[in-house]
C-alpha cells in the first residue's frame, strides 16, 4: 500500500512506534511510514518505554504553531477529574493558614447606595475586629461590601471567586483571592474554613449556600456552627413557609429550627458568632427560631422526646 493511501487522524501524522498513537518516537525521524521504518536499534525493546509515551506526542501533518485539536483529550472526564483534584489542592493550600473565619453571603446585585451594602460593610468590619477572617464569594455587591469592611478594619479579607459565563469580576478589597472553576469545590472551601455563616438577602446562589449549610449541620456531616440570617423583613416569608408548611407537614422537626438565628443587629450577629465559637451556640440557642416555638434545646437529651433528635436532627 502506498503511504498516501493510509488512513490518518485528521491533520495528525500517525506513529507506528507508539502503542497508543502518542506520536513519533524521539529517536526516529518525525515522519515514519510503514515500509520506511529502520531496523530496531541494538537492545531496543519492541514497545516504547513509559517515558517515551509520556514525552512523545502527535504533531500536525504540516508545521503550524497552534493546533487546538491536539488538546481535545484535556476535555475528557478523566482529565476533568485531575483538574478538580488540582483545584481542591490549590484551595486547601491557599487557605491552610486561615484561623477563625466567618463566611458571609449575599446578593451580587446590590450597589453601593443600597442600605444592605452599608450593613454588609459594617458586618465585615465587626467580624474583623472580633478576630475573624472574613470569607466571601469575592464578587461585587454585598460580597464586596463585606470584604471592604474587613479590609478597612485591618482584618484578613478573603474572596473565593467562581468562573461564570458572564464573568463575575473579583472585587478589589480582598487580601487573598482564589479563583475556582467548580461550584462544589468552592463551596467545600466555604464550609471547611468557616466557623459560622452570615446570610444577607440574596438570590438563588445565596439560598443554595443557606440550605446546604443547614443540611450539612442537620445531618452532622459538619460540626454545628451558627447560621445567622441578617434582615428579618427579607427572610420573613421564607421562615413563615418553613414553619407553616414544612413543619406543619412534618417534613422537618421543630428541633431543626434551632439551627436558624435571625437578626437585624450587626452587634448581635457578631456576639452570636463569638459565643458559638466558644460554646457551640448553647447560650445563643435561646434566640433561635427553634426556641421561639419551644423546640427541645440542642444537646439536651433529657428533655427531648427523641434523643436522636436532640441536636436538631
Amino acid at each position: 500500500m502506498h503511504r498516501d493511501e493510509i488512513d490518518q487522524p485528521s491533520g495528525v501524522a500517525p506513529d507506528p512506534n507508539s502503542r497508543n498513537g502518542a506520536g513519533p518516537a524521539l529517536d526516529r525521524p518525525s515522519r515514519i511510514w510503514p515500509g520506511d521504518q529502520p531496523a530496531p536499534l541494538a537492545g531496543r525493546k519492541s514497545r516504547p518505554t513509559e517515558d517515551e509515551e509520556l514525552l512523545n506526542r502527535q504533531v500536525p501533518a504540516e508545521p503550524k504553531a497552534r493546533a487546538s485539536e491536539l488538546a481535545a483529550f484535556t476535555h475528557t472526564d478523566p482529565w476533568r477529574v485531575l483538574r478538580i483534584q488540582g483545584e481542591f489542592v490549590h484551595g486547601i493550600n491557599a487557605l491552610a493558614e486561615v484561623g477563625a473565619a466567618v463566611s458571609v453571603f449575599g446578593s451580587a446585585r446590590f450597589a453601593e447606595d443600597h442600605p444592605m451594602y452599608t450593613k454588609a460593610r459594617e458586618m465585615g468590619r465587626a467580624l474583623a475586629e472580633a478576630g475573624f477572617a472574613v470569607i466571601t464569594g469575592g464578587g461585587p455587591g454585598l460580597m464586596e461590601a463585606t470584604n471592604r469592611g474587613a479590609h478597612e478594619a485591618g482584618g484578613l479579607s478573603i474572596g473565593c471567586n467562581i468562573e461564570l459565563p458572564f464573568e463575575q469580576s473579583q472585587n478589589r478589597y480582598t487580601d487573598l483571592s482564589i479563583n475556582f472553576r467548580y461550584f462544589f469545590v468552592r463551596k467545600t472551601m466555604f464550609v471547611k474554613y468557616s466557623n459560622g455563616f452570615v446570610i444577607f438577602p440574596g438570590g438563588f446562589g445565596t439560598l443554595d449556600e443557606l440550605f446546604e449549610s443547614l443540611t450539612l449541620v442537620q445531618t452532622r456531616k459538619i460540626n454545628r456552627f451558627p447560621i445567622v440570617l441578617f434582615g428579618s423583613a427579607y427572610w420573613k416569608g421564607l421562615l413563615d413557609w418553613i414553619r407553616d408548611t414544612q413543619l406543619a407537614e412534618k417534613t422537618i422537626s421543630p428541633e431543626d429550627l434551632n439551627l436558624l438565628l435571625v437578626t437585624d443587629s450587626i452587634e448581635e450577629a457578631r456576639d452570636i458568632l463569638v459565643d458559638c465559637y466558644h460554646s457551640r451556640c448553647w447560650s445563643t440557642w435561646k434566640k433561635s427560631e427553634g426556641a421561639k416555638i419551644d423546640a427541645d434545646p440542642p444537646g439536651a437529651p433529657a428533655t427531648a422526646p427523641d434523643p436522636a433528635k436532640s441536636d436538631a436532627q
